[in-house]
């Protein structure tokens, strides 16, 4: 038996047992908030409800933070309200932010009512951000001081806030209008003088994002200088809120995860896969496989146009499903580095050139490469010295062709705004194979004079 489903055993023993509190609490505190939600899952509402009544405020939030939006709901509104209340201004405000848009407006309205006003406004602008941007992403649960205060008043502030910022290692320093001044690490504030003004100890070289921002750019810019947070300004340059580093690890598993789908020739889809019904799967994936299909057409036409040619020397049709496939092979593998590159911001449209460069003189080597395995294969199946030496010439030239071709559709897509995951492997691979064809079947004209 494993361990989440021996807990989730016991947890329902001891709801059977006299005394049950002391070990209940006990093995309570032993579960992280994850193993928690994952046992929730699995139980009924008022099981969940009457667990969550053991659990600390904080130990509590955070298990919620974990479950679907509408379970989350569903345990809150059979709590009081008071408790209830709590419990959301303890839940970091971007998870609620998350939870007030999944769940049905009318649910979100009741509450929203429960929430003081001030912290109640913050989340309603919050709520008017686009998700995939800085202003989606952000938490406004963070520790700010005026540039004016000295050490010592900025320590006081934080014992009275800081149980309720999602960070203090950053203490974010702004000037009497709310502007970003600069930023300053608890570290540096205790080991001041405690009459040091924070505008003395702030760095004012700071990196922010405004609200806008795209939460790619915001992954990379945490990852570029290594933040634990990046703060986030509006257009005045006031600060707004952060964007922490746990939120830019969902975005990057997101991102990763769409992209993946997408390399395989499918929409991404918006839910687990278990959860995603046949029919959401048909839909998905019918468009995709349509226009594949259509290109495959296209490869058939080409086919038939050169017929003659391969009824004159039969054993070029053998080398077709050889050379075809290596093409989109080739493609499907620059394909996927560059998507990836792109998405991690190594390489921009403006290294267009570059990258070209790069993978023609690449896909030279290997054309040659691939050309003399293929001259081999062909001489060792006993055909004719120039049909080898076709398959030889076509295999390098497809290869060169491809490698030039995928190069540059990624950033062509990405500096037109589309996503360059679009350029799949399979559509990589059907758009080869008909060039492919067409190089394969006119090279072979030229050297046999057919």
């Amino acid at each position: 038996m494993s361990q989440a489903a021996f807990v989730k055993e016991e947890l329902q023993n001891l709801f059977c047992s006299e005394k049950k509190e002391t070990r209940l609490l006990e093995l309570l505190r032993q579960m992280q908030p994850y193993d928690l939600a994952e046992i929730f899952r699995d139980l009924d509402v008022d099981l969940q409800r009457e667990l969550i009544t053991h659990l600390s405020l904080a130990h509590a939030a955070e298990v919620l933070e974990y479950l679907e939006p509408e379970r989350t709901y569903e345990l809150l509104s059979r709590m009081d309200e008071t408790v209830t209340s709590l419990l959301i201004k303890q839940m970091s405000s971007d998870m609620v932010v998350d939870l007030l848009l999944a769940i049905h407006p009318l649910q979100a309205e009741k509450l929203q009512r429960l929430l003081p006003a001030d912290y109640r406004k913050k989340i309603k602008q919050l709520m008017t951000y686009p998700e995939d941007t800085a202003g989606g992403l952000m938490t406004v649960d963070y520790v700010s001081a005026r540039a004016y205060w000295t050490g010592e008043q900025t320590i006081r502030h934080i014992r009275k806030v800081g149980y309720e910022a999602e960070i203090v290692s950053y203490i974010y320093v702004t000037d009497q209008r709310g502007k970003l001044f600069g930023v300053a690490s608890l570290k540096e504030i205790i080991l001041a003088d405690p009459k040091t003004p924070l505008s003395d100890i702030a760095k004012t070289d700071i990196i922010s994002v405004p609200a806008e921002t795209g939460q790619e750019e915001v992954a990379s810019v945490l990852s570029r200088y290594g933040f634990y947070a990046v703060p986030v300004v509006d257009r005045q340059h006031r600060l707004i809120g952060i964007v922490t580093y746990d939120d830019v690890v969902e975005v990057i598993q997101e991102e990763a995860t769409e992209d993946i789908q997408k390399i395989g020739g499918s929409q991404p889809l918006t839910e687990p896969y278990f959860k995603t019904s046949i029919w959401s799967l048909y839909r998905k994936r019918i468009v995709w496989l349509f226009i594949l299909f259509v290109g495959g057409a296209y490869t058939a036409t080409v086919l038939e146009s050169y017929q003659s040619t391969l009824d004159q020397v039969v054993a070029l049709s053998f080398f077709i499903p050889l050379l075809i496939g290596t093409g989109g092979n080739t493609g499907s593998q620059i394909v996927t580095t560059l998507i990836r590159a792109l998405g991690v911001g190594e390489v921009k449209f403006q290294d267009l050139f570059r990258v070209i460069k790069k993978e023609l003189l690449t896909g030279m080597f290997l054309g040659m490469s691939l050309g003399l395995i293929g001259f081999i294969r062909a001489w060792i199946m006993g055909v004719t010295f120039d049909v080898a030496y076709v398959v030889a010439l076509a295999a390098m030239f497809i290869v060169i062709w491809s490698s030039v071709v995928s190069a540059a559709l990624p950033l062509i897509l990405s500096r037109l705004k589309a996503d360059p995951a679009v350029v799949s492997g399979p559509l990589i691979s059907t758009l080869v194979d008909g060039t492919g064809l067409i190089i394969y079947m006119t090279i072979a004209k030229m050297i046999l004079e057919l």
